[in-house]
């Protein structure tokens, strides 16, 4: 299938979600070695912590991340406004409104997917952010929560945070239950519905749609690209981040730079040396690589070694070089 013509123009065309504990700024640095083109996200960050708690290390990333958005998580518009703002100037190119995690702790701070039961506040939110800043302001949503009607409940929170200026939507497609379900449940179901995103995007065409959730081979980003205007990954692009560059070529018609899993963790090895000058342990960048090797001959083994490594008191840098000599060895052996 062709890729929709409303995609070639889109910046979206490939993002990796934000993933709370996943996607911090070690993840973020790994995966964009290995996909140049695609857009990272932050994991959620809630504004009432980044006004109040500790701004630099909600706001930490390196340059060479970029594209590269912040998400935030709450329902104050004059906060966000203000967190916006911070974002901006600490140097993200997109401010990510969240209005899709189903959890109880987000539901008690009145943000996350319970607000896709107030679009109005939804949009007053949007209108203060893009007043503060001048990157993009963008939502992730659901289709819908709990019992509302679908897709009439999507389309009327689409209509109101297009009124406000939002020009970018990224819908998971499947609806949040807030009560009697998990957050891991919630990512399973109730079941995807990419039809009822399609008939969004078909409702709003001036909108860019994003679309989001089950996404896992390349294949799945051509199909969604050949009517949405990009499509988002999410566990499968941690569990297994080799497979964004196939992906990404799909995505961009181009395949990304010829790299190898050993130059990877070669460079990686570099950038846990800069990190190791400001006090960060190896263990928080190499927890991050153990689904580089996914389906490799030898991968449980050499997962295991690298855990272990990491793990003990004296590890620094140099394991992330000796785990790309093993990994060099392993194919060898293999060829």
């Amino acid at each position: 299938m062709p890729i929709s013509k409303g995609m070639q123009g889109s910046t979206h065309r490939l993002c990796v979600a934000p993933m709370m504990d996943w996607t911090d700024r070690h993840c973020r640095f790994f995966l964009r070695l290995l996909a140049p083109r695609t857009r990272l996200y932050t994991e959620m960050v809630p504004v009432a912590a980044l006004l109040r708690g500790d701004r630099a290390r909600f706001l930490a990333h390196d340059s060479r991340e970029r594209p590269v958005a912040l998400q935030l998580g709450g329902s104050e518009p004059e906060e966000l406004a203000r967190a916006a703002a911070l974002g901006e100037a600490a140097g993200f190119d997109e401010i990510n409104l969240n209005c899709g995690c189903p959890s109880d702790r987000v539901q008690r701070g009145r943000f996350g997917a319970c607000l896709m039961a107030e679009p109005a506040l939804v949009a007053e939110c949007v209108a203060a952010m893009r007043e503060a800043v001048r990157i993009p302001v963008t939502v992730k949503c659901r289709i819908g929560i709990d019992d509302q009607p679908v897709p009439d409940a999507l389309f009327a929170f689409l209509e109101a945070i297009r009124a406000a200026g939002c020009a970018t939507v990224i819908v998971h497609a499947r609806k949040a239950w807030l009560q009697g379900l998990s957050p891991a449940e919630n990512r399973d179901v109730p079941p995807l519905e990419y039809g009822v995103v399609r008939r969004a995007k078909e409702a709003f065409p001036d909108l860019v749609i994003v679309l989001n959730g089950g996404l896992r081979t390349a294949d799945d980003i051509r199909a969604a690209l050949s009517w949405a205007d990009g499509a988002m990954v999410g566990r499968r692009a941690y569990e297994e981040p080799w497979v964004l560059r196939a992906m990404e070529e799909v995505a961009f018609a181009s395949p990304p730079p010829v790299l190898e899993r050993a130059q990877a963790l070669e460079a990686m090895a570099a950038y846990a040396e800069e990190r190791a000058r400001e006090g960060t342990p190896v263990r928080a960048i190499a927890r991050h690589l153990l689904g580089l090797v996914h389906g490799m001959p030898g991968a449980r083994t050499w997962r295991r070694l690298l855990v272990t490594r990491m793990h003990s008191p004296d590890a620094g840098p140099e394991i992330l070089r000796e785990a790309a000599a093993a990994l060099r060895a392993v194919n060898a052996r293999a060829a």
